[in-house]
């Protein structure tokens, strides 16, 4: 008998300070947020209060504690932290801009993932080791009972990587998929159509911040 459905939200963290605004921080930067970013994640809390969450997860980085500070208090239990939720490691593009990259390695930093695809960033953490500890992650967050309400806080990297693996996409496709500081992406896991499970995106990169009044 299949489970019932989980439904699956991931939220970005909230804008970092503004000397890491388009750096390439991953996983070596353990930044603090802007003052806009915590404006930010107050806004994406008082949006997710309204739904009732069974679990909430969080990867252990600064960035992800700081947003997920203001929905404490509208969460009764006690978050999850695991580790394999970081952001990816960038290697020796760590702490340079965007225009460093091309300036300084010679690559476009606009195709960031196919160059991590392609192994062609020295030191970073590769794509298969990347995919791999996000499904250990997601396999400990999916494991509870069918029918929950999930909250996962964790990174840009990291909810492209989660959309890879739920939807058995390359990560290369979602390089197209904007994905804003604190917003918000809701994933249905393990529906039942026609026979077959499947996972469905109901909400993309939703931002409360700026899409509501």
């Amino acid at each position: 008998m299949n489970k019932a459905p989980t439904r699956l939200f991931l939220i970005r963290h909230g804008e970092v300070e503004s000397r890491y605004h388009r750096i390439f921080g991953g996983s070596r930067i353990d930044m603090e947020l802007s003052p806009a970013g915590h404006a930010q994640a107050e806004r994406t809390a008082s949006w997710l209060a309204r739904t009732q969450f069974d679990a909430v997860y969080l990867s252990p980085m600064r960035r992800v504690a700081l947003t997920y500070e203001p929905f404490r208090r509208h969460f009764p239990g006690e978050p999850v932290i695991i580790p394999e939720l970081r952001e990816i490691d960038f290697g020796d593009w760590t702490g340079f801009g965007w225009n460093d990259v091309e300036q300084r390695f010679g690559m476009s930093a606009y195709n960031w993932l196919h160059h991590l695809e392609q192994n062609h960033v020295q030191g970073a953490e590769s794509i298969d080791h990347f995919l791999g500890r996000l499904g250990t992650s997601l396999d400990q967050i999916l494991s509870g009972p069918g029918g929950r309400t999930v909250a996962v806080f964790c990174h840009g990297g990291v909810i492209r990587g989660l959309l890879s693996r739920l939807l058995s996409q390359p990560l290369r496709w979602f390089e197209h998929v904007e994905i804003d500081y604190a917003g918000v992406t809701w994933v249905d896991v393990g529906i039942s159509k026609g026979g077959k499970l499947r996972n469905e995106v109901q909400l993309l990169n939703f931002t409360p911040w700026r899409d509501l009044p």
